[in-house]
């Protein structure tokens, strides 16, 4: 099912994005990452996709925050591979702080990033899979898609809005063999992660390791961190033709978070 598709996966230089475009590699789809970092590191990893799994691998660094290179992205990997059958749309950042603390350019950016930017980039491959009768867009939310936490304004919105576009876009792609679903993953431990770390101390007055036990593992009863490639594992099931019938779905994977 998986075996010579193209995977476009934002947000994938490091963390749950890597960890995703890897795990569609293995399986043999040619790979798409997108994202920003040291262009040597970047190197490393599309050539490491490529001569571990065999397949074929590109990169682009198009900005999320802007519509016009999402869609520039979409049209560069048509033209090299064809089409793009799988979306992840996976960019994402953070920002803590309270309400009336929180910069407008940070709320602007997250919204951009987080939810925007999954908008221009369904619509840019939307026809296509239409015209090929298959797709899947994966959506990467968060259990802030489904409950909020306190200092974290923006990123709370932007995931519930991605839980409203992903059920909208499986409604109306719902007759045309493309599904779109959700992850809604609890703390898994990413670079994301790492670096709020010190907004939150300073938000709550903790420790680091008061921020770990008492805020980002409080709300999981496992007590330990999702990892990537629990996440990566969730993604490539779903594009499988065993989830050809789950489509408008948030899968939650957060160890119980969203349980309470």
């Amino acid at each position: 099912m998986i075996q010579g598709k193209t995977a476009l996966v934002t947000g994938s230089t490091s963390g749950i994005g890597l960890a995703i475009a890897s795990a569609f590699a293995a399986q043999g789809a040619n790979i798409v990452i997108n994202g920003l970092g040291a262009s040597h590191e970047i190197e490393e990893e599309r050539l490491r996709i490529e001569h571990e799994f065999g397949v074929q691998a590109r990169h682009s660094a198009a900005d999320m925050r802007k519509p016009a290179e999402i869609i520039e992205m979409v049209i560069e990997a048509e033209k090299n591979f064809g089409s793009v059958d799988i979306l992840v749309n996976n960019a994402g950042i953070q920002h803590v702080a309270p309400i009336d603390e929180f910069p407008p350019e940070q709320w602007d950016a997250i919204i951009a990033i987080n939810l925007s930017a999954a908008f221009h980039a369904i619509r840019a491959v939307a026809s296509g899979m239409k015209k090929r009768n298959w797709g899947r867009v994966i959506n990467m939310a968060s259990a802030h898609a489904l409950i909020a936490s306190p200092f974290k304004s923006a990123y709370v919105a932007a995931k519930h809005g991605v839980a409203g576009l992903t059920k909208t876009a499986a409604l109306e792609f719902a007759r045309h063999g493309v599904t779109v679903n959700a992850i809604a993953p609890g703390y898994v431990w990413t670079p994301l992660v790492e670096h709020q770390i010190p907004e939150t101390m300073a938000a709550r007055g903790m420790t680091r390791d008061q921020v770990i036990h008492d805020v980002l593992l409080d709300a999981q009863p496992t007590k330990e961190f999702v990892t990537s490639e629990q996440v990566a594992a969730l993604a490539v099931f779903l594009a499988s033709g065993n989830a050809a019938s789950i489509t408008g779905a948030i899968l939650s994977i957060d160890g119980g978070w969203t349980a309470h």
